[in-house]
């Protein structure tokens, strides 16, 4: 069993992760998703920059401190697209971290963290917020850092892959990845 930080999007905390908890909870993992929006979500990707930017990326990742600061130091940080990058923010803080999961997003991975990190990505191919010239170099320099990383590609489909409320869902793409985020889970 897992103990899990799910941070949500540029949208605001919504269905897609609240089923993406449910699935890690069905497997007996214990997972947060702490709401970084207060209830606000936006209907289009424009409205959750719009939100983002109002909030601001500095309150954001207060309120992601604050949501594991109870957490055991071995919990897994994992983050759908911008909650990709507040799991960057944490993540130099938790050294004990037991994993990272990064959904439809890539980000630094600190020289400061634990070697052999276990580091899972799954990302659009391409994808317009992770083009494949940034995900290789992001993968260059987590590996530098000591990370083990694994990335899953998925061709043709849209960034935000997993979400039913989209355009950009695959229905075959999204079960791929939460099996192998499950699995990732179970050998940690």
């Amino acid at each position: 069993m897992a103990h899990i930080v799910l941070l949500h999007s540029v949208y605001g905390l919504r269905a897609v992760e609240r089923a993406a908890a449910e699935r890690f909870r069905a497997a007996s993992h214990e997972v947060v998703t702490p709401d970084l929006y207060e209830g606000q979500v936006a209907t289009t990707i424009d409205h959750g920059f719009t939100l983002m930017n109002r909030i601001g990326w500095k309150v954001i990742v207060e309120r992601a401190r604050d949501a594991v600061r109870k957490m055991p130091a071995s919990t897994v940080l994992a983050g759908v697209s911008m909650g990709a990058g507040v799991v960057g923010e944490l993540l130099p803080d938790r050294p004990d971290t037991a994993g990272v999961l990064l959904l439809h997003g890539i980000t630094g991975i600190p020289a400061s963290a634990r070697a052999d990190l276990p580091v899972r990505l799954h990302v659009a191919d391409p994808d317009e917020f992770a083009l494949p010239a940034a995900v290789a170099a992001w993968e260059k320099a987590a590996m530098d850092a000591g990370a083990a990383v694994e990335i899953f590609t998925y061709p043709g489909v849209g960034h935000f892959y997993t979400d039913a409320s989209l355009r950009d869902h695959d229905e075959e793409a999204a079960e791929l990845t939460w099996q192998r985020s499950l699995a990732f889970l179970h050998h940690l």
